[in-house]
């Protein structure tokens, strides 16, 4: 490295190295990195592994709950429980509950109640209406398991009305025969599980978006935070007598993103622990009902093409993500260095955090936009186009010449930020004007 760089080169990287080292150190070696992360590992992992500490603790989290029924008609109950268990098909929640009929006396029942998942259902008849119910409980029935019940009961409400009325029999089998429906696209490159899984791509990718739309919220807090640290205290004055604001910025960039990167692999590492221990455990795996079966649903993807796009897409979200976290650390070194004081920098935050949120809600909508020039126009905005892009490709509402689109103008930003943010950051490090910040921003552009 002596023969390859010049001496002022060699000096500057040793004091760009010495600049991070010091802002990782003040990040990292303080009890309150140690403890905010150790109360989060232990968060997460007992998140992922929730039911079993309820049930370690004496928590009942896997009872099933009994329903009781006293079917006074004699017909009803064979109909309610069939409509139940096929509610029970799509919701895992309620798989173990079982369904008893009992011939006691509505006395008898409600002594034999012992907790709040015991719930007895007494059905009568009624003139007017054919059947009529009463639910008991000892306390409250969850919403959904509430709704099972009462859809279940007029279900078999309407079955028996049909089976005690003068209807033929056969007449009476096409009624109850589900409908037979036959699914047309007319658009020849569409697909029935493209259908599906569009909506599905479309709320379960911005789940993956989300801890990335967090870290920029953190880095673009925690630079401005820094650097009003030290302007607030007159260190910036001693800092830059010994370095170029230049290095200092490019410093600050280089900490801050060390350190998201970081504290975002200590919660990787805890999730991955957590599902570990799960596993370990024997807990199982999140069931979410048939239709997110994780087997059929990677079959559904890979039948739809989703999958094979994931090996192009994968690599550009990861890219657009480390280029919009260097023009978000950018934007919040630049506007912070024009501030005097954390109540400033939350004024001028406020356009980058309203930016990123609306790149958020977009990338969930994206799929109800499908053919919309503006969704494709939307996503060749810089800071807007890492949250995105990617979704919109994966779902074939953009190409990757888009995707280009959204690189090439993003390098612009990113390249006008680093020349002419430079001069407003020069300026702003030092200059302890109260006076209107957007007003001394276009100043120091001008000059």
């Amino acid at each position: 490295m002596r023969y390859l760089f010049p001496k002022w080169v060699k000096v500057m990287i040793n004091k760009l190295k010495y600049l991070v080292k010091i802002s990782l150190r003040k990040k990292i070696k303080t009890k309150w990195f140690v403890v905010v992360n150790a109360l989060l590992i232990i968060l997460v992992i007992g998140l992922i592994n929730i039911d079993s500490i309820i049930s370690a603790f004496g928590g009942d989290f896997n009872k099933p709950t009994n329903i009781i029924i006293m079917d006074n008609t004699k017909e009803v109950f064979n109909n309610f429980k069939q409509t139940f268990n096929l509610s029970q098909d799509y919701l895992v929640d309620y798989k173990n509950i079982s369904i008893e009929q009992s011939n006691k006396t509505r006395e008898q029942l409600i002594k034999e109640i012992e907790d709040n998942k015991n719930i007895v259902i007494i059905v009568d008849f009624d003139e007017q209406n054919f059947v009529k119910a009463e639910v008991i409980s000892n306390s409250f029935i969850d919403n959904t398991l509430n709704q099972i019940i009462i859809s279940s009961l007029n279900t078999s409400k309407v079955a028996y009305a049909l089976e005690t009325s003068d209807i033929d029999p056969t007449a009476l089998a096409i009624i109850n025969k589900p409908i037979d429906i036959n699914r047309n696209i007319l658009d020849e490159s569409k697909s029935e599980q493209e259908e599906t899984y569009s909506f599905f791509m479309g709320i379960i990718f911005p789940s993956f978006i989300l801890p990335f739309f967090m870290l920029i919220i953190f880095l673009v807090q925690m630079i401005g935070g820094e650097i009003n640290e030290e302007k607030t205290t007159r260190s910036m004055e001693i800092i830059i007598s010994n370095v170029s604001p230049k290095t200092h910025f490019i410093s600050k960039i280089i900490a801050n993103n060390i350190f998201i990167f970081l504290q975002a692999s200590i919660l990787f590492v805890a999730g991955l622990t957590g599902l570990f221990i799960r596993k370990v455990m024997g807990a199982g795996s999140f069931n979410l009902g048939p239709e997110f079966d994780l087997n059929s649903m990677w079959q559904s993807l890979v039948s739809t093409g989703i999958v094979s796009r994931l090996v192009y897409v994968i690599p550009i979200t990861i890219l657009l993500m480390l280029l919009s976290f260097l023009a978000y650390s950018l934007m919040a070194g630049i506007l912070a260095s024009m501030t005097t004081s954390i109540e400033d920098f939350q004024q001028v935050q406020t356009p980058i955090i309203l930016i990123s949120v609306l790149g958020y809600y977009l990338s969930m909508l994206a799929p109800t936009f499908e053919g919309s020039i503006f969704i494709k126009l939307v996503s060749y905005v810089p800071l807007l186009s890492a949250l995105l892009s990617p979704p919109l490709l994966l779902i074939g509402q953009i190409t990757i010449i888009d995707v280009m689109i959204s690189f090439v103008l993003l390098i612009g930003v990113i390249y006008l930020m680093m020349t002419y943010g430079m001069k407003i950051y020069k300026v702003g490090i030092l200059n302890y004007s109260t006076s209107k910040i957007w007003k001394k921003i276009f100043k120091a552009v001008r000059d």
